[in-house]
């Protein structure tokens, strides 16, 4: 029996990060990070000790010099003598001494493959010979060496956090800003680190679009399998935001993956404070390791499927409203009172009683359907041949259902399929019946319909973002069906949709914020600035607009976005086009109003 669409772990090698070890022999282990000033020893120690109270296994804070990194020894002294000894990690960029003073002190280091050995980018094209590219990988290994040497000496874990928006100017000029540079560049450092016996290395490949964060995961994951490396996964998706776009975001990256088997350990990235981090990964890590041990799943990829960058599924186009090339459609549950009140309405409704009014599509079952103008009939397999000649049809069947039960269905063109999922592992039973459907020549569209019970917005948003984001970024869906009876407002359910298209790049219906969690690096308050920028501009439905704390990551993670405000000094703002600082070192008080005006100078204002 193939395990294409099963879950399990993939396995890794353990390793020790203080008392808490991670790899596949451990549960996935949740953490966060401080954005407090790692100089403030009590603030920070206070911050590291909720986080642990939330439940994090891990906490991380900034080290941008040896005077932080020798705090986080400080921090750690006071934690030990209240009691709680949470394993510290400390987060390096550019500072090699840094790094070293860190790794004396704290269970982990963290440093960055784009900037601990090469200058900060400039995106500038850079040319090497073969020769001269080998003299750049000599110059990262001696610059490894020596801390290598003191992580060995202290016992301390490593982990190799590559993100998309901090790649170095060299690897950019060989392989561009892509999954694929992402890779190389981490693959370079753990050469030398397999070379020199030093394996308590983990790994995290972080990036702001899902899309591209889940490729450069999956292909990591299969150039380390050909390497024989097997180094553990920390999983998130950086600069995910705030509030609910932030959970779905998140929960649509890390989800996708952990339902392959990938990821050791996660953080949820918010614009919030971290200790709300950590119930949002927790949420996450339960949800998918429920699955263990699923009764199985047969199927495998139907020919010509990638499973490291997939494309969408071919579908034939029904009634020219869905299938085919156009976005993902979303159906949503009739409630009456709530039909006219969503900013992005939905192109469907469900009315199981077969109430229509005439305005929007609707669906409704066979035996309330009567032919009404903007209706159509949703029908079992078993009221296929009582169904009359009608341009658009719904048939619902559970993925369970065998594929060639439905091989009447080749060739139609006047069919949707609503797919609802079976067992726990709801998004493996779909898409294993999604590649039975193309590998019998059956192209009509597929609507995936899952209803959760639950009365909390948050846990919904977790198992949504991560059962459809799944579906959605392997392209096996023309369109979702969100339902959720116990949630008090349809209109969240609708949102919550939406957001999932947006988060996997199926849909954009909104402004995209791409906004990071903050730390001891930002230089003004995140928080009430992402709520600033977003009073001003949440109805740009057609812009990206990225807040950034600093420049460490901000304008590479801000690569797709079409305006960043990323912090320059304190009380002081630079804003971007695109990758391009147009404007620098503006006081913070001016630079909504600046950034506003520079979005109408460009001409991509539009009035609320």
């Amino acid at each position: 029996m193939n395990k294409t669409f099963n879950y399990r772990r993939r396995p890794t090698l353990n390793v020790s990060v203080g008392e808490i070890p991670l790899g596949s022999e451990y549960p996935v282990r949740v953490q966060s990070m401080t954005n407090t000033a790692t100089d403030d020893v009590e603030s920070s120690a206070s911050q590291c000790q909720r986080i642990a109270y939330a439940g994090a296994d891990y906490v991380r804070l900034t080290a941008q010099g040896v005077a932080q990194a020798n705090s986080i020894g400080e921090i750690s002294k006071v934690l030990r003598a209240n009691g709680c000894n949470i394993p510290l990690i400390a987060d390096i960029h550019f500072n090699r001494n840094a790094a070293l003073a860190a790794a004396a002190v704290c269970e982990g280091v963290r440093i960055n493959p784009g900037n601990f050995a090469d200058p900060a980018r400039t995106f500038k094209q850079l040319e090497y010979s073969n020769e001269e590219y080998e003299a750049e990988l000599d110059r990262i290994r001696e610059a490894l060496l020596p801390f290598i040497a003191v992580c060995r000496e202290h016992h301390t874990a490593v982990r190799l956090g590559v993100n998309h928006g901090s790649l170095s100017d060299r690897i950019m000029s060989r392989y561009g800003n892509t999954a694929e540079g992402m890779v190389e560049s981490v693959m370079e450092y753990l050469r030398v680190f397999v070379a020199e016996g030093f394996l308590d290395v983990v790994i995290s490949m972080k990036a702001s679009n899902v899309v591209v964060m889940v490729e450069a995961v999956r292909r990591l994951v299969d150039a380390m399998d050909k390497e024989d490396m097997h180094f553990p996964l920390h999983l998130g998706v950086t600069e995910a935001g705030f509030g609910e776009d932030g959970r779905i975001k998140s929960a649509v990256g890390i989800g996708a993956l952990m339902a392959e088997g990938l990821g050791d350990t996660i953080r949820v990235s918010l614009s919030e404070d971290p200790e709300l981090e950590v119930p949002v990964a927790r949420k996450l890590v339960d949800y998918i390791a429920a699955r263990e041990g699923h009764e199985l799943i047969e199927g495998d990829y139907s020919e010509g499927y990638n499973p490291l960058c997939p494309s969408r599924r071919e579908s034939v186009p029904v009634a020219g409203l869905l299938g085919g090339t156009m976005p993902p459609v979303v159906i949503a549950s009739y409630r009456p009172d709530e039909i006219n009140s969503a900013p992005v309405p939905p192109d469907f409704y469900y009315s199981g009683d077969g109430m229509i009014d005439g305005m929007h599509r609707f669906l409704v079952p066979l035996g309330r359907w009567g032919g009404e103008r903007n209706a159509y009939p949703l029908l079992t397999l078993g009221e296929w041949d009582r169904c009359p000649s009608t341009p658009l049809r719904f048939l619902q069947v559970p993925a369970s259902t065998p594929a060639d039960r439905l091989e009447f269905l080749r060739g139609r063109n006047d069919t949707v399929l609503v797919v609802t999922p079976v067992g726990v592992n709801i998004p493996g039973s779909q898409q294993a019946l999604t590649h039975a459907l193309t590998t019998l020549g059956i192209h009509c569209p597929v609507v995936m319909r899952n209803t959760y019970p639950d009365s909390s917005n948050e846990w919904l948003q977790v198992k949504a973002g991560s059962d459809l984001g799944a579906v959605l970024l392997n392209g096996r869906a023309d369109g979702v069906w969100l339902e959720a009876p116990n949630i008090h407002s349809g209109l969240d359910v609708v949102r919550y949709a939406f957001a999932v298209l947006q988060a996997a790049r199926q849909r954009i219906s909104k402004t995209e914020f791409i906004s990071c969690p903050g730390c001891g690096r930002t230089m003004f308050d995140l928080q009430s600035t992402v709520h600033l920028v977003q009073q001003a501009t949440a109805h740009l439905s057609h812009l990206k607009i990225g807040v950034m704390g600093c420049i460490v990551n901000g304008p590479g993670e801000m690569a797709d976005a079409d305006y960043g405000y990323v912090g320059a000094a304190a009380g002081r703002i630079s804003l971007y086009k695109g990758k391009q600082c147009v404007e620098m070192n503006i006081p913070e008080q001016e630079a909504i109003d600046r950034l506003v005006a520079l979005i109408k100078q460009n001409g991509d204002w539009v009035e609320p």
